[in-house]
């Protein structure tokens, strides 16, 4: 008798034993298969093989993605990302904070809010070249304007408001230094130039501070991609609470009314929308990433100090310590709240289900429309 690798599988019969299996027929091999089957027992017709018979060689087939591969392809981000969109968002909102200083005439808070919209685009700039790697990279996405792509926008948007910021924060530095030399006449250039900076640096400002968001949900990632009508609304809400909570920090109190204006407003944006991003999430089933994900603590943590900062921003009115704290706080809040976002999304691209989940609940809605013989996947 002859033997291979496959008899550990179904172990050789006695002859007795197989000619009663010939002679029972095939039917009567079925009714038994089924009796069994209806008692509980095990048989050839059964997945797990039964007693001496043939156990399956493929097992039962469960989904989980295509060759293990993610359906959407994350983005390769890490931590200066995150960094870009916060200190961006800063930036944006401290270029609208100054115009507004210099209309009022509050000389502090129009000086301290160009010196840090003038480092945070510089901040910005520098992470965005170091997530590039190389700085030629950047340069290249200047060589021609295409609308359609958030990137290309929103680099002609950030070197735009370089440029404006870079005019304004020159004026106040020269205000600093003594009159000697060739500085009254760059003086007299900047002044001329100042009024029409500012007036582009604010203009510029409100687009900086919210292109970030456009640029996520343009991307495929379930999470960035379905909020894409909320998204723009919390990174708004989130700079302006993180740039008004600096200026609480860096102007005295009484000069820093409003700051923590900007800053009441920042916070009441952010906790609102993304509140209802989060609802629009778990009504598409895809809320997990942000719910019980990896950036989930930190959008608990940031949410915590946003209200935490708030009420502390109420009461800080003539106290200087408790201004500084929620000023803290509220920077901290936008700067968890950017990271947890980019987090959620690189998630929910990594699982296929979330993929998947939406686009099946748009071809139910289309099959709903009367839209019939049609499996195309189109966008709400």
């Amino acid at each position: 008798m002859t033997t291979t690798p496959f008899d550990s599988y179904r172990p050789p019969d006695d002859k007795g034993r197989r000619r009663r299996r010939r002679d029972s027929g095939v039917r009567g091999s079925v009714t038994g298969a089924a009796r069994d089957l209806a008692k509980g027992g095990r048989s050839w017709l059964s997945r797990d093989g039964g007693g001496t018979r043939e156990a399956p060689a493929v097992p039962d087939a469960e989904f989980s993605s295509y060759y293990g591969q993610s359906i959407v392809k994350p983005v390769p981000w890490d931590h200066k990302i995150s960094a870009y969109l916060f200190v961006g968002g800063i930036a944006g909102t401290s270029g609208i904070i100054q115009a507004g200083a210099a209309a009022t005439g509050n000389h502090v808070l129009q000086r301290n809010s160009r010196l840090v919209a003038m480092t945070t685009v510089a901040l910005s700039g520098a992470a965005l070249v170091a997530d590039l790697g190389r700085p030629e990279r950047f340069l290249n996405m200047m060589r021609t304007v295409k609308l359609t792509s958030p990137m290309s926008v929103g680099t002609w948007i950030l070197s735009a408001y370089a440029g404006f910021a870079g005019v304004t924060t020159a004026r106040e530095v020269l205000r600093l230094l003594p009159a000697r030399g060739p500085l009254p006449a760059l003086t007299r250039v900047t002044d001329a130039l100042g009024p029409p900076s500012t007036v582009g640096q604010a203009a510029f400002g409100a687009p900086l501070a919210a292109y970030t968001a456009v640029l996520l949900a343009d991307t495929a990632h379930p999470v960035w991609h379905e909020s894409r009508r909320e998204l723009p609304f919390v990174f708004v809400g989130s700079a302006a609470l993180a740039s008004g909570g600096l200026q609480m920090a860096l102007t005295p109190t009484s000069q820093a009314g409003p700051a923590r204006r900007l800053a009441l407003l920042g916070v009441g944006t952010e906790l609102a929308a993304m509140h209802r991003l989060e609802e629009h999430l778990a009504d598409l089933g895809i809320d997990e990433p942000l719910a019980s994900g990896q950036g989930s603590g930190k959008l608990r943590l940031a949410k915590g100090l946003a209200i935490a900062g708030g009420i502390g921003t109420l009461l800080a009115g003539r106290s200087r310590l408790l201004s500084i704290a929620s000023g803290a706080a509220l920077a901290t809040a936008s700067a968890l709240t950017r990271a947890g976002i980019v987090e959620a999304g690189i998630e929910s691209a990594k699982d296929p289900k979330y993929t998947v989940r939406v686009q099946k609940d748009r071809l139910e809605k289309r099959r709903e429309q009367g839209i019939v013989h049609d499996s195309t996947v189109t966008v709400r």
